[in-house]
């Protein structure tokens, strides 16, 4: 095999710029179809897009053999079901992240794939970027010492779609999404800690619903201790008068600063001066990520981003949401 034939599963906003067409410009890929409940969506995004096939079942994109691998690119919710009909299939899988629902649901897909002998990936891309890759090379080479704590400060208005009941409302509702918009963009930061850092050992939160909009939390505040012995302490609100995301890594000669999400300069700070590089993002931004997996399905290389370090995140997650959902669901 010299080609990647991909099926998508969800064609919606985030296959439309993000990871859509990186499936189809990677090298040794293709994408052959597209699947979305709604068919007319479906057939307007495989004309739009170029894809010669499209369905309105899953089942049937799922078990087209001139489909290779699936992305799943659905709410969290259905998650774990498509990827198990993936590994029925014998089918490699690309899922959106965050990986499940929660680090349970986590587990159960981890088994699935592993029985079936499938290899299974989540999209948590940043850990193919290069302005990440750049952060990760300083705290390699030992740029800031001995990691000693990490600041994370990710404050956001509240968004106008929330009120408004924009499909996207699904993000801030627990029983598609598994929380707020800190399951689905401080997961981000959280696998990204990982990935720069090693895994978190240990993880606590409080979480409440301040603003009381939606069902899910507002405002998360976690602390957590990572395996090296580093700890670190974060705050994620989301109803706040401000937008302001940043991480502060710290050392014991220095500080690495950066933005999970905003096309910002990352920033050395030591005692010898400040070097700021700005790196900037592909324009589709999980392409790098999707170059990595088309790499190893070919036998070609390795994918960073593998569904023990996603259940990782997941299982912080919960940790940091215990109470607040302890509390909903009594």
């Amino acid at each position: 095999m010299n080609e990647i034939r991909w099926g998508i599963i969800g064609c919606g906003n985030v296959t439309e710029v993000k990871s859509g067409p990186g499936l189809q410009k990677a090298n040794g890929s293709r994408l052959t179809a597209v699947m979305r409940r709604n068919g007319a969506l479906a057939e307007d995004y495989a004309r739009r897009h170029q894809v010669p096939k499209w369905y309105d079942r899953a089942e049937a994109l799922i078990s087209d053999p001139e489909v290779d691998a699936i992305y799943i690119a659905t709410p969290p919710s259905s998650h774990m079901p498509y990827v198990l009909d993936a590994a029925k299939a014998g089918k490699p899988v690309y899922v959106e992240k965050p990986m499940a629902m929660n680090a349970a649901e986590c587990e159960t897909m981890m088994q699935a794939c592993h029985e079936a002998g499938v290899p299974l990936f989540i999209a948590y891309y940043r850990r193919a970027l290069p302005r990440f890759l750049k952060v990760k090379e300083w705290l390699e080479d030992g740029a800031i010492g001995d990691i000693r704590t990490v600041l994370t400060t990710h404050l956001a208005k509240t968004h106008p779609r929330d009120l408004s009941g924009d499909a996207e409302v699904w993000r801030v509702q627990p029983e598609l999404s598994g929380g707020g918009y800190f399951v689905d963009v401080g997961s981000h930061t959280l696998d990204l800690l990982d990935f720069l850092l090693g895994p978190i050992a240990e993880a606590r939160g409080f979480a409440s619903n301040q603003e009381g909009i939606y069902a899910a939390e507002d405002i998360v505040s976690g602390c957590y201790t990572l395996e090296s012995g580093a700890q670190g302490v974060g705050t994620w609100c989301f109803n706040a008068g401000m937008n302001l995301e940043q991480n502060e890594i710290i050392g014991s000669k220095g500080r690495i600063v950066f933005s999970t999400f905003a096309e910002a300069p990352i920033r050395l700070i030591r005692e010898s001066g400040i070097e700021e590089l700005f790196i900037d993002h592909p324009a589709h931004i999980q392409q790098p990520l999707i170059q990595t997996i088309v790499d190893e399905l070919l036998g070609k290389g390795h994918c960073p981003s593998r569904p023990e370090s996603a259940m990782r995140t997941s299982r912080v997650m919960d940790a940091m949401l215990q109470n607040y959902y302890a509390k909903s669901n009594s």
